[in-house]
């Protein structure tokens, strides 16, 4: 039985999906005013794994990815750039499609911009200022947390120490791992001389990141997702806020099981332009490596636990995949037109589906798998035998991509 660490509650629990026919999971995409970098990579490659797990274990998956392709950075970009928003997002789009693609990631289902949801995100808050949770102050419209109970659960915030002076924060997203105690922002209220907006029946203006997640959700889904995923970030503010907003106005859980990436660091510090040590896809390209070797890296550790990116790490880890791979070459030429052993090939995915089935243990179902072909006697396996192996990691493969 698969078991995940559901961060709503902070503990293990068996995989149970919502609907046992459709496996629904959402996960939060990339903000595109900028291109996506490595540690943005890990995240979702951790995404494409699970979606790949759960189909290698017999369930049909619809999975949704935002795009977030307007909000305050994409709008302050464009700017910087002499350029339209449409004309920078349409770039990064373009290059973060090409680049799922390189690292061999299945596209999800659904893969809506946020831009075209914008009738999802005016009738949500339509609906929260008719229940009191959101109201109207300068034009713009913000969401009260108090009015929310239980808000701050799938963080943990301890509501005893929220302010009792009115605050109230205006823009999309704030720097920084921190809690804004205060009432945030649903939508931007058009401004002389904005060019990006729209006239919607609660006005013009455009939907605030807070509100774009659940404008997607409810135009794919309408029962509780199985699992909703992203990154340990976005348990900061931004997965709280989605909740608070999509169960205001529907009556049962957005989600199931919560799950979150831990960060990327590269030589243990934090990527950022000021540092200059942002790594992109093209980065490690350029170096000499393959597509399926960035992406063994990238998913070859505990997702719940931060990787760090050295070039000493890299080449460490795509030696054993490099050795790996060699062994599977010679087992290959020993199969011959045999057909494969049960008993090994049932061996085999055991090694596998126990550490995968352990919270999506990828480096430990790697290293056991690793260590059985490493204590096999490649060289006096009998073809049926050498069969079983190529056929279990084959099935095995559709997880990892990297080996075939």
């Amino acid at each position: 039985m698969l078991r995940l660490f559901n961060t709503y509650g902070k503990k293990i629990a068996t995989f149970r999906p919502v609907n046992k026919k459709v496996v629904t999971v959402f996960t939060c995409g990339p903000s595109v005013y900028q291109r996506s970098h490595i540690g943005n990579f890990r995240t979702f490659l951790f995404e494409d794994v699970l979606v790949r797990y759960l189909e290698y274990s017999g369930y049909t998956v619809k999975r949704g990815m935002t795009v977030t392709d307007i909000e305050d950075k994409a709008i302050e970009e464009a700017a910087k750039r002499g350029t339209t928003v449409r004309l920078l997002v349409d770039e990064n789009i373009r290059i973060f499609i090409r680049e799922m693609k390189l690292l061999k990631m299945k596209m999800p289902d659904y893969l809506p911009r946020a831009s075209e949801s914008v009738e999802e995100a005016a009738g949500i808050i339509r609906r929260l200022l008719l229940r009191g949770v959101a109201y109207r102050y300068k034009g713009n419209i913000y969401f009260d947390p108090t009015r929310f109970p239980g808000f701050g659960r799938l963080y943990g915030l301890d509501m005893t120490k929220w302010p009792s002076q009115k605050r109230r924060f205006h823009k999309d997203t704030y720097p920084g791992i921190q809690w804004n105690l205060g009432d945030f922002i649903l939508w931007h209220g058009y401004r002389q001389g904005d060019k990006d907006y729209w006239e919607t029946g609660i006005g013009r203006g455009r939907p605030s990141w807070n509100v774009q997640d659940p404008s997607m959700v409810v135009r794919y889904f309408d029962e509780t997702l199985s699992i909703y995923c992203g990154g340990i970030d976005n348990l900061f503010r931004h997965h709280d806020y989605s909740r608070a907003i999509l169960e205001s106005v529907r009556p049962y859980p957005m989600a199931r099981l919560w799950l979150h990436c831990r960060h990327l660091y590269v030589d243990g510090s934090k990527m950022s332009k000021s540092r200059g040590n942002i790594v992109y896809l093209d980065t490690l390209l350029k170096q000499g490596y393959a597509p399926e070797e960035i992406r063994f890296f990238l998913i070859c550790s505990r997702y719940r636990e931060d990787l760090n990116y050295c070039g000493r790490d890299m080449k460490s880890v795509v030696a054993e995949l490099r050795d790996f791979r060699g062994k599977i070459g010679k087992i290959l030429k020993k199969t011959g037109a045999a057909r494969p052993d049960k008993t090994m090939t049932a061996k085999v995915k055991e090694i596998f589906n126990r550490q995968m089935d352990n919270d999506l243990d990828v480096k430990g179902a790697f290293d056991g798998l690793h260590d059985f072909l490493s204590r096999t006697g490649i060289d006096t396996l009998r073809p049926e035998d050498a069969s079983g192996i190529i056929s279990s990691m084959k099935e095995i493969d559709k997880v990892f991509r990297v080996v075939f």
